[in-house]
């Protein structure tokens, strides 16, 4: 019999973390349940998840310190939950190292998508031979990446957002048919998308501030060079 997904909840509102809890035990996945950071810290250490579902405010550890804590030794899918409505705050949680946001209050069957299409990427993207092109390679089978000799560490949505970029070099890519092909939503805020390329230029580029790869088209996007064009 196959596993379940194993996703941890981090949130300390224990009436919306039941409720969550119940909601995506019944759509089949296995959770688990933290009503603070610090002891959810511990938890991910221990046995890191195939998800993570974190309450930006919370007690002991925020939900920003816990994401920037779980980067710094793994690449787990992270959906952050906020209060917080404004676009520069969610943003917050993005450069933290969070993979996808949703805001409160939020539709249960929006979440268990949202989780669900984290979970299938991760699981799907790239299970094939080491792609070469230029100074940047993908070993898809052990999600690593290099970019000029040297191994850099990408969160799971870099990950797919350098490996879709490395599929279609020299040609312009809108915001939303990112949106749609690496994060897979036909709608969203498009500084989602703005916040992972900043992160992705910060590990690909050798000078983020005049980028020679991921360059900007204005009114269209983004094109991306295997060979630097400065």
């Amino acid at each position: 019999m196959e596993s379940k997904p194993r996703v941890m909840l981090i949130e300390d509102d224990p009436t919306v973390r039941t409720v969550v809890a119940d909601f995506l035990r019944a759509a089949g996945l296995d959770l688990s349940e933290y009503g603070d950071g610090t002891t959810a810290a511990a938890a991910v250490r221990e046995r890191i998840p195939d998800l993570l579902i974190v309450d930006r405010m919370l007690p002991g550890k925020s939900g920003d310190e816990l994401c920037r804590e779980v980067r710094g030794y793994s690449d787990v899918p992270i959906m952050m939950l906020t209060a917080l409505s404004a676009v520069d705050q969610r943003i917050e949680g993005l450069e933290h190292g969070a993979d996808d946001y949703v805001a409160k209050p939020f539709s249960l069957r929006e979440l268990q998508l949202r989780a669900e299409a984290l979970l299938r990427r991760r699981a799907t993207v790239g299970a094939s031979a080491m792609i070469v092109h230029g100074d940047f390679r993908i070993d898809p089978v052990h999600r690593r990446a290099w970019a000029h000799e040297r191994e850099i560490t990408l969160t799971a949505r870099e990950y797919e957002l350098f490996l879709y970029l490395l599929a279609n070099p020299g040609r312009d890519i809108g915001r939303d048919e990112l949106l749609r092909e690496v994060w897979g939503w036909g709608f969203g805020d498009p500084s989602t998308v703005t916040v992972h390329v900043r992160r992705l230029r910060e590990k690909i580029e050798p000078d983020p501030r005049f980028p020679c790869h991921l360059k900007t088209v204005w009114g269209a996007g983004y094109r991306f060079f295997v060979e630097a064009s400065c």
